[in-house]
């Protein structure tokens, strides 16, 4: 019997619009596969065929040996945005430099998984349910190192709120379609139609890519190159935040280790402030002096910054940080008191 095959083709179109209005091969696959797991995952139909249920196995085992699937997104604004950005980082000019390249992983297996929806295998090890829990500690990690080392002395609730700018799911999603990633991923057909949804996939990947190149060397240095490659993305954003003032207390702190009765702390313009030209704005040069304990206004400390009282905090954090001169003075301060 001759099976007239646009007939066929008819009937699957009618039966299966949503795998059948796909034009890209690689998507039809990706649905194709997710389709047949689902079905497989079935406690009905394992029951009714097992016939029916080996031909499904022969078909997935097919399916996954081929190379990983590309996923093009099927929203009409999804698609859009992906031409526009071309490579780039969303939130990046295209004057800015080129993103840096993204450590490879070392592991196929990690590599598949990373781009695998679980819907697309249930298998936790198959897909990047539990990576992208691991590569969220990791990237909260390297996030909160980065912006304690870049703005010393800010307070807690201030490095929260740089760091959440940092890992938020729409910087992460950026990141993660400026790479192509999203056009790797192995997801159910349509995924990405609902905006919110997709960007918290694409977000999901990125930390699964991260928990991926550390766990794909095993013998060390994982952790490194993927702190590297974080801070290397990151920077720009928080060159964009300008100078961070620390919580103005060191003032207190230094005052409170050192004064007394008939002694003086004395914050005085060392030099004349600049003016940044097109800014409006100003930067002052403060210096710290103690008069007393046997001393006349001797240096303690310098600092600036966009006010003379954050100048002068800066200058009074210094000071702090000379153990070995506030160590000296403590002691003076302790001979003339007893």
């Amino acid at each position: 019997m001759e099976i007239d095959h646009s007939q066929t083709r008819d009937m699957a179109a009618t039966n299966c619009p949503t795998l059948m209005r796909k034009t890209d091969t690689n998507s039809r696959l990706s649905s194709l596969k997710c389709l047949i797991r689902e079905v497989m995952a079935d406690a009905e139909v394992a029951t009714a065929n097992s016939e029916v249920m080996e031909a499904l196995s022969r078909l997935d085992d097919t399916l996954q040996s081929l190379p990983t699937f590309s996923h093009s997104p099927t929203s009409g604004v999804e698609a859009s945005r992906t031409q526009k950005t071309n490579g780039l980082s969303p939130f990046s000019k295209e004057s800015e430099p080129p993103l840096p390249s993204p450590p490879h992983i070392l592991d196929d297996q990690l590599q598949k998984a990373v781009f695998t929806h679980s819907a697309c295998n249930g298998d936790s090890n198959s897909n990047y349910d539990r990576l992208e829990i691991l590569g969220d500690a990791y990237i909260e990690l390297i996030a909160t190192r980065l912006v304690w080392q870049k703005f010393p002395g800010i307070p807690a609730g201030r490095i929260s709120q740089i760091r959440e700018l940092l890992v938020k799911n729409d910087t992460l999603a950026g990141f993660a379609e400026a790479y192509g990633f999203d056009r790797k991923a192995l997801v159910p057909a349509n995924y990405s139609d609902q905006p919110k949804r997709w960007t918290k996939t694409k977000g999901d990947i990125f930390e699964a890519y991260v928990a991926a190149v550390i766990l794909s060397r095993p013998a060390g240095g994982g952790y490194e190159l993927a702190e590297q490659w974080l801070t290397s993305l990151w920077l720009p954003k928080l060159s964009g935040l300008g100078h961070q003032k620390a919580s103005l207390r060191s003032k207190e702190a230094l005052a409170q280790q050192i004064m007394a009765r008939d002694v003086k702390l004395e914050y005085l313009e060392e030099r004349q402030s600049i003016q940044k030209k097109g800014t409006g704005t100003q930067t002052f040069f403060i210096g710290v002096y103690l008069t007393g304990w046997g001393w006349t206004k001797r240096h303690l400390g310098s600092g600036q910054g966009s006010s003379k009282v954050a100048a002068g905090d800066e200058a009074a954090r210094n000071a702090l940080l000379n153990t070995s001169l506030i160590t000296e003075i403590t002691a003076q301060k302790r001979k003339h008191l007893s």
